[in-house]
């Protein structure tokens, strides 16, 4: 167990380089298991899931070395198939191995993934993929595994029912060494996507997106390796904006991906932040006099991210009038709320009317009498003051460490290993820039 200790109410003020994307860098990882030869990745953050993922690829044959930001991979025996479940439970990506596995050896054995607990996350979406070129694939409850085999896959046209990031990345990875053409529908459009794209055509696959929400890929016989930089991390950027915006600071994000965050930066700007564009990669961060209620609903791309609700969450606590956010993608990721509550914030839940819940909700939400009420209420601004809390996920757990960089005091934050999932050193790089944060390690506890 770690924590962190955080004395709140200073301003963040400096420049800081944007890490690598954690939902680009953990999936160019499995790409290392559809190649014989050499891969070399640079800018990848050093974040525990990424060690984890490590762990998973040496386990099955994959030598890396990883110095500083940088990974090199290669394969050296494509025998192994079983993902051990001490790390394939707490990773949700080890799914995205189970496409190269079969590709290659036709076999896989992947135990149910773990990763954060914001809601049911079904996995049938991409199983049924999987099952349409061609693998049969069993769940033992017993044992918690799923058993999965094919002789050969094979393109198909797969439309998912609801949209699904992991879905669309890891049915690309089974595409690209299968027999024929698979075309992807409904196919998940965020740029972390693109990035893996472009990763694999560079090592000779054929992807390309051939219209709105559709992804086509032409198998081919063989991939080769190759070296590739990947982008900067949008959540982390997010963050650094509000943490700006909240404490009255000054922040400038080098190696920026503004271009990306259209739909976070409307808001931001409406709601009194400060954005100034330097140039293509660089964005200096602060607020303007005071900050003004939004009303958010959050969406699959190109609209404003579930990744950035509840850090906005925080921002909203600052600004005047009764702001809400809809929380549209993911059925349970308020969990954030109640430790807010601790520090001062006054929130509460209410369930917006929607005329099509299907429709509306990117979740197979279950209309019964205990179901998580999907929006929430803040009324502002809020003196948030010092507090004992936990962080239960990643971007919950960004909030709260937001939260206390914000509140009067000295505040106690535990479930450090979540925010470490996402987040490279955060108490340095944020201490770097004048937060007052120190980790304290277990025996210290």
């Amino acid at each position: 167990m770690e924590k962190f200790i955080v004395r709140g109410n200073n301003p963040l003020v400096g420049a800081i380089t944007l890490a690598g994307a954690k939902n680009v860098a953990l999936k160019t990882c499995v790409c290392s298991l559809l190649t014989d030869e050499p891969l070399t990745i640079h800018n990848v953050p050093r974040i525990k899931d990424l060690f984890l993922m490590k762990e998973l690829l040496e386990g099955l044959g994959v030598e890396i070395l990883f110095e500083k930001h940088t990974l090199s991979m290669s394969l050296k025996n494509m025998s192994y198939h079983v993902v051990p479940l001490s790390i394939g439970a707490r990773l949700r990506t080890s799914m995205l191995i189970l496409g190269p596995l079969l590709a290659r050896i036709g076999k896989a054995k992947i135990p149910n993934p773990g990763g954060c607990r914001i809601g049911a996350r079904p996995i049938n979406r991409l199983i049924d993929g999987f099952i349409k070129m061609g693998a049969d694939i069993e769940y033992n409850s017993s044992d918690g595994y799923f058993y999965a085999k094919a002789k050969q896959l094979h393109g198909a046209i797969i439309e998912f029912e609801k949209n699904t990031h992991t879905g669309t990345e890891a049915l690309i990875l089974a595409s690209v060494l299968a027999d024929g053409t698979t075309v992807l529908k409904n196919a998940a459009e965020e740029v972390e996507i693109d990035d893996l794209i472009a990763l694999l055509n560079s090592m000779g696959a054929d992807v390309v997106r051939t219209a709105h929400r559709e992804i086509t890929t032409h198998g081919v016989k063989k991939l080769s390796g190759c070296e590739y930089t990947i982008m900067g991390d949008r959540n982390e950027e997010v963050t650094l904006a509000i943490g700006a915006a909240l404490t009255n600071g000054k922040i400038t994000v080098e190696q920026s991906q503004h271009t990306t965050l259209g739909a976070f930066l409307d808001e931001f700007t409406r709601a009194g932040g400060v954005a100034e564009i330097c140039d293509d990669h660089t964005v200096t961060y602060s607020r303007g006099d005071a900050l003004t209620a939004t009303h958010i609903e959050t969406g699959i791309h190109p609209y404003f991210m579930t990744d950035w609700q509840a850090p906005w969450a925080v921002l909203m606590t600052q600004a005047d009038g009764v702001s809400s956010i809809h929380e549209t993608v993911f059925e349970n990721r308020f969990s954030y709320v109640s430790e807010l509550s601790k520090m001062g914030a006054d929130i509460e839940f209410y369930q917006p009317e929607t005329a099509d819940r299907k429709i509306i909700y990117n979740f197979n939400r279950v209309d019964r009498q205990d179901a998580p009420m999907q929006a929430i209420r803040i009324k502002g601004p809020s003196r948030l003051h010092n507090a004992v809390v936990n962080m239960y996920d990643l971007r919950s757990g960004a909030s709260l460490l937001l939260a206390a960089l914000t509140a009067y005091g000295e505040s106690n934050i535990y479930g450090v290993e979540h925010i470490d999932r996402g987040y490279e050193h955060i108490e340095t790089r944020l201490g770097a820039l004048g937060a007052h944060i120190v980790r304290v390690k277990e025996a210290d506890v």
